[in-house]
């Protein structure tokens, strides 16, 4: 009977020694980045078209060469008159003028609007959340973009998350990274803890151990 209760002694402080261990090192992760920056300053820039947008082509007096066209995965349209055009990585207003000089050949005086209907931006410039978001993806960038945009458009975090974990991985800083406190944002209202994002970003949200 001693020895048994000797040996179920050591177990249960074989168990506590390793989930102390667990602790320690869910810990020392937190601290192994440095916040990240409450303030990306980002240049201002136009939107550029990226594959699998959407886009409306209005063609002044031409509504036969009007129409809404999805921008393939090769980057490139198709539409009435014209057949092959790449388009991604070029903003709206260039795609009309390319559009106007190709029906120049057809139409008199063609006059084009292209409107982007449905956004998902270049692959580049494209924000991804992964791990224990609630919908893991990859979020088209708006200018003045915040940590809180994000998370509303992933709806927010999972159960098994842990959010104060979180690393967001700046990619046009050659992929240094910082530590993001979800959880404080999102479950204790600490606006505090909201900060900008940058286009490239990866923001990576580990499952607690608890």
């Amino acid at each position: 009977m001693k020895r048994n209760a000797r040996s179920l002694g050591w177990l249960w402080l074989g168990m506590f020694v390793l989930v102390y261990l667990m602790t320690i090192s869910a810990c020392s992760s937190l601290g192994s980045y440095p916040p990240a920056p409450t303030s990306a300053q980002t240049e201002v820039q136009s939107y550029k078209v990226g594959p699998l947008d959407t886009l409306n082509i209005v063609v002044w007096r031409n509504p036969d060469l009007s129409g809404t066209v999805a921008v393939r995965p090769d980057g490139r349209i198709s539409s009435p008159l014209v057949p092959d055009l790449l388009v991604a990585g070029r903003t709206p207003v260039e795609i009309g003028k390319e559009i106007e000089s190709i029906l120049g050949k057809y139409v008199r005086e063609p006059n084009v609007t292209v409107l982007v209907t449905n956004f998902q931006g270049m692959f580049g410039e494209q924000i991804r959340i992964v791990g224990e978001a609630a919908r893991p993806q990859a979020i088209a960038y708006r200018q003045n973009m915040t940590l809180l945009d994000v998370m509303i458009l992933s709806g927010g975090l999972t159960e098994f998350a842990d959010g104060n974990g979180a690393v967001l991985v700046r990619g046009s800083e050659g992929g240094k990274q910082y530590s993001v406190r979800l959880k404080d944002l999102l479950r204790r209202g600490d606006i505090a803890a909201n900060v900008d994002v940058k286009p490239g970003d990866v923001i990576i949200i580990p499952q607690s151990w608890f």
